[in-house]
């Protein structure tokens, strides 16, 4: 603190303004008389834990004159205590704080006990009986509502002396409720694998402000769970060897080698990891991927319960229905689909994967065998749904999630009861989803996966649909001539093109196309590129709404052109006014198109989800969601589950397809520029499709070598259990 900073007290009026998430509030405060003269009000503005109108505060800091609203006294620190005189004490019972005690009741209560109204509720609350009119059934809510809000305040008050910012604190609070101190100070690195939003840096700085050992057992074996994490999480690993994470964590945490091999068999002894020869899992990664080989094979070595389906009759059949004449390739890969139990169909853009569905979902329906389709993402699901005719769900809903026990309806102990079951979209597919689903189906199932094995592999753990390809042992078809009718179009005709390494083709200067490349260097030239091409050209050209039909597609999250500084950008021009929530630097506006970023079970709401803002309660700290109909609502504290998303990145856009696409692809993304990135992008357009950015960065993307191959050992644990060689497809 400044030797020259101030010292304010007194009673706070009103919360005029409060961010839950970082603590920033605005007060309305009545000060001592003679600290301010003859103000009676006066503007606090500072960060704390927890407030309510009636507490009485010490600021210290200094006086601002804001050009908007005045005169304020800016605290560097703000304390807030229990109120001492009645005043203080009725507003602080009548804030809402506590359930129960309204105006009225809280003017009795003060009537009653006077200035010693806290210590009686912190004391003696079996004393509220005295209060005249007051029943015991009203007296044990008030009792028990007052201990939490104690509780939470010095909880809250805690946890933010150990440097955790207020949202952090109140979802730990949520999570661990009374036992939040306790649980901390026994072991902070819990709040890594516990709470959202709280990662293994922020728990270790708060252990080691602790007077944890920066060589302890416990951080050691912390932060190795961390380190195998970190791989899962960013790299897609569902194991790393053992002298690569012990070299990884000696690096984080600058432990010695040895005693980090003692801490990982503690980890393995613990059963949070397993090691298998020289490869260290985290637990539930390794039953994840040795589940789904298990339940494959059962599926595999399990006869159908309907009658089979002689496979040629009914590609022929197929055919008249639909008045279509299939190509060799896709007769095989019909022909596969019907005849086997499981079985892969794969490809890229407009070879004729939905086709091959629509033909699955006639044939399985005409013999009236219970069908599902289902895709990853809400988004794919509705396309599998617009282009067969056929019902599709999400995973998750297929799944049933059940807010009451945190687990799904279905699963091993309670199968789906269906026949056949068809998922799109598969590149999409990690570890553990694809486990929790496998594990719901009957082992009588018939289950077609089709995905685009040359897109970005999934955001989870895990390399499901490649694993399953290398394998060898599940039939698969891979469909590689294009048949979809714009194939002429420079979209899909250049997607293929990146996917052979190859550069763009462009039409012909001034000509309409479906495909445009605008070369620029300079980041802000690039900026000016994009939003006059958002918010003006398309629109005029292709009569397509900015907000709804078009999306930017960019690398990163960071920098220049990452999506946190395109979003703030479009937003500007798009939706520049109204209420709003803040969280952070983002605000959330009625109309913002926005993205969920985390599995959201009780809301039903999923990583990728796109919905709009539909209403803002800046009052009541609250804003509702559209998302295709259905409306959620999101608490301030809520919000860091929600990003603008004008601009998302290009993995966040797996699984969707949208009107226009615009993708910024630039030399300062140069660690991610790689060619399954930039294909994956180009296939999320439907109509139109523009890159801006440089050429260098184009043939950065194209030449670059290729990610390091996730670590996985689902395609081995396939061969072991499924050794039998594979018979080729008839032809047609």
């Amino acid at each position: 603190m400044a030797e020259d900073a101030l010292t304010v007290t007194g009673t706070v009026e009103s919360v005029v303004f409060r961010n839950e998430e970082t603590g920033y509030t605005v007060l309305s405060v009545r000060p001592v008389a003679e600290q301010v003269g003859d103000a009676r009000r006066l503007t606090v503005v500072g960060k704390c834990a927890t407030v309510w109108p009636g507490e009485e505060i010490t600021a210290q800091g200094r006086w601002t004159d804001d050009a908007r609203f005045g005169r304020q006294f800016r605290a560097e620190t703000l304390t807030c205590v229990a109120p001492t005189s009645t005043e203080g004490i009725k507003r602080f019972l009548a804030s809402g704080m506590i359930r129960g005690i309204g105006p009225k009741l809280a003017e009795a209560i003060v009537n009653r006990f006077g200035s010693d109204t806290v210590r009686i509720l912190d004391t003696r609350p079996d004393r509220l009986r005295e209060v005249p009119k007051l029943g015991a059934k009203k007296c044990a809510q008030i009792r028990k509502s007052w201990s939490e809000q104690r509780q939470s305040h010095d909880t809250m008050i805690y946890l933010q002396s150990q440097g955790i910012g207020t949202g952090q604190a109140a979802r730990i609070w949520r999570r661990y409720g009374p036992d939040a101190i306790a649980i901390v100070k026994r072991n902070p690195y819990r709040l890594a694998e516990d709470v959202r939003g709280i990662g293994f840096l922020t728990a270790d700085r708060i252990a080691l402000s602790m007077g944890i050992a920066p060589d302890a057992e416990l951080r050691a074996e912390a932060g190795l769970l961390h380190c195998l994490r970190t791989a899962a999480d960013d790299g897609g690993h569902v194991y790393l060897r053992e002298s690569e994470l012990l070299l990884t964590a000696n690096d984080v945490l600058g432990i010695p080698v040895e005693r980090l091999s003692q801490a990982l068999l503690a980890d393995a002894e613990r059963q949070v990891v397993v090691i298998e020869e020289d490869r260290v899992y985290l637990s539930n990664n390794f039953a994840d991927e040795v589940s789904i080989a298990v339940r494959l094979a059962a599926l595999m070595r399990t006869r159908v319960a309907f009658r089979p389906i002689l496979a040629a009759n009914a590609v022929e059949w197929a055919e008249k229905k639909m008045g279509l004449t299939l190509a060799s390739a896709q007769w095989q890969a019909l022909h596969m689909a019907v005849s086997e139990k499981v079985c892969v169909v794969t490809g890229g853009p407009g070879v004729g994967k939905t086709t091959i569905i629509r033909a699955l979902c006639e044939i399985f329906s005409a013999r009236r065998l219970r069908l599902f389709l289902a895709a990853p993402t809400g988004r794919a699901a509705k396309r599998m749904n617009e282009s067969t005719g056929f019902k599709a769900t999400t995973l998750h809903r297929l799944l049933k999630y059940q807010p009451q026990t945190g687990g799904f309806f279905y699963g091993l102990e309670n199968r789906i009861p269906g026949d056949v079951f068809i998922l799109d979209e598969c590149s999409m597919l990690d570890a553990s989803l694809t486990r929790k689903f496998l594990e719901a189906l009957p082992d009588a199932a018939v289950l077609i996966l089709v995905g685009d094995a040359d897109q970005l592999p999934s955001v989870g753990a895990g390399n499901v649909l490649g694993d399953l390809i290398a394998s060898g042992v599940i039939p698969c078809a891979r469909l590689t001539t294009i048949f979809r009718q714009d194939a002429t179009g420079y979209i899909v005709r250049n997607a293929h093109r990146v996917n052979q390494g190859e550069t763009f083709e462009l039409p012909p200067p001034g000509g309409d196309s479906d495909f445009y490349f605008m070369e620029a260097m300079d980041p802000a030239k690039v900026q000016d590129i994009l939003l006059r091409m958002v918010t003006r050209r398309i629109p005029a050209r292709f009569g397509l709404d900015p907000t709804h039909d078009v999306q930017v597609l960019t690398p990163m999250r960071r920098g220049d052109l990452g999506t946190d500084r395109l979003n703030e950008l479009l937003q500007e021009r798009l939706n520049p006014a109204g209420a709003a929530l803040v969280r952070g630097s983002t605000r959330f506006r009625e109309r913002d198109r926005v993205m969920q970023i985390a599995n959201d079970y009780d809301k039903d709401v999923y990583n990728g989800d796109i919905g709009f803002v539909v209403s803002v309660d800046a009052a009541g700290a609250t804003l509702l969601v559209d998302f295709d109909g259905r409306h959620v609502e999101y608490k301030q504290d809520e919000l860091d589950e929600l990003t603008l998303a004008y601009a998302c990145s290009i993995h966040k856009s797996q699984g969707s397809e949208y009107p226009a696409v615009v993708i910024v692809l630039h030399t300062q993304h140069f660690k991610l520029l790689r060619k399954n990135l930039l294909y994956t992008a180009i296939t999320r357009g439907k109509r139109l499709v523009a890159v801006i950015g440089s050429s260098k960065a184009v043939w950065i993307a194209l030449h670059a070598e290729a990610d390091v191959r996730r670590q996985t050992t689902l395609a081995q644990r396939l061969r072991l259990l499924l050794a039998e060689p594979r018979q080729p497809a008839p032809s047609k």
